[in-house]
């Protein structure tokens, strides 16, 4: 991971990915002189943040994609959700005071990142009604996409999850390696092969 210095900074207020997410959150320009925004490049294979670290960071994609995973001693994988461009993540656990992050964050590609730091974000929300406004959006967004996975994982088969991802993100889809995006469905990669050729077929 390479830290790149952040020119947007320069003489003004920063501007980006992050800023533009967050504006686009809040519906209105938002004051971002105090914002102080970390620029870093990941290549493909190298991890964002492990579990268990104190972490309280948020991070926006500029390029390239993420996996968000639990990791088993065992080396058994769960994936429960990607970031690409756009998209926000961070481990709520570690955003919690004296938390720690609850799973790993590991680049699938070369990516360009933005690191913000959440305790700054909070300020910035205690005092300028704007930035509370993307701040509560952002979580609700957050939230509901948790609540969207939950709900695939409980109540729809593998044929269903795929097809739900393929109506959600099919670009995203043609870009995941066939073992990631099964550890995601929850089944095996000989499981989503066969599932590939039956949809096929139909």
């Amino acid at each position: 991971m390479s830290f790149t210095k952040d020119k947007s900074g320069e003489g003004g207020a920063p501007s980006g990915a992050a800023l533009h997410l967050f504006q686009a959150l809040a519906g209105q320009a938002l004051d971002a002189r105090e914002l102080r925004i970390l620029p870093l490049k990941l290549a493909a294979g190298e991890v964002v943040f492990e579990p268990e670290q104190i972490h309280p960071y948020v991070y926006v994609v500029r390029s390239g994609l993420l996996k968000l995973h639990y990791r088993q001693a065992n080396g058994e994988e769960w994936i429960k959700s990607f970031s690409h461009e756009g998209l926000f993540f961070g481990s709520l656990a570690a955003l919690q005071p004296q938390g720690r992050s609850s799973f790993a964050v590991t680049a699938l590609e070369d990516c360009e990142l933005e690191r913000l730091d959440y305790r700054e974000l909070e300020a910035l929300a205690e005092r300028d009604a704007g930035w509370m406004k993307a701040l509560y959006r952002a979580m609700r967004l957050f939230a509901a996409r948790k609540e969207q996975r939950e709900r695939e994982l409980l109540t729809l088969s593998p044929p269903e999850r795929y097809q739900a991802f393929l109506r959600e993100d099919a670009a995203l889809a043609a870009r995941l390696p066939l073992k990631e995006l099964a550890l995601y469905l929850g089944i095996t990669p000989v499981s989503l092969s066969r599932i590939r050729a039956r949809l096929s077929e139909s």
